[in-house]
């Protein structure tokens, strides 16, 4: 609670995410307690999530680089209360619960999805984004940094993009 109120930058994925909020309710009605830092509720689903997916993140323009391309697999059904900002609209996939077209949280400088290991690699200006901004977390705005050769993550976001006709 401390890092996050100095600004420190969080990702969490998908059980981080779910374990940052108030509680995770399994399949067998048994409530884990979580961390109480974000405003979610978390509670098993019968069926997982599983695929490819695309969110759409205004933090990030309103460009082609503004579509996060990820892979989900995941139970849980998050529930953002009501002081909560979702990260991203979902285009393609079940975000937050599959039904309210939200996904993932974003809480001062942390950044929570269910978008798995390749959020980062195949969205490189959100993984530029968060290293920016966690060099100058006190100011809350991205630090200036020179760039550098995306050739192989835009490959990955174009592959991405064809699979999911977008």
């Amino acid at each position: 609670a401390r890092a996050i109120g100095r600004g420190c930058v969080f990702l969490c994925i998908c059980g981080g995410y779910q374990m940052m909020g108030a509680y995770y309710l399994d399949a067998e009605g048994n409530t884990l307690e979580g961390l109480g830092l974000l405003d979610v509720r978390t509670e098993a689903g019968a069926t997982r999530f599983i695929g490819n997916t695309a969110y759409r993140c205004d933090l990030l323009g309103n460009g082609p680089d503004a579509v996060i391309y990820a892979f989900e697999n995941h139970a849980g059904r998050t529930r953002l209360g009501p002081g909560a900002t979702p990260l991203a609209r979902v285009l393609r996939g079940a975000g937050n619960n599959g039904e309210d077209g939200t996904e993932g949280l974003r809480y001062r400088n942390v950044f929570a999805s269910y978008g798995h290991g390749s959020l980062l690699p195949k969205n490189p200006a959100l993984a530029d984004w968060l290293l920016a901004l966690a060099l100058n977390p006190e100011s809350g705005t991205a630090a200036d940094l020179a760039p550098l050769s995306d050739l192989l993550e835009r490959s990955a976001r174009d592959a991405c993009a064809r699979r999911l006709s977008l």
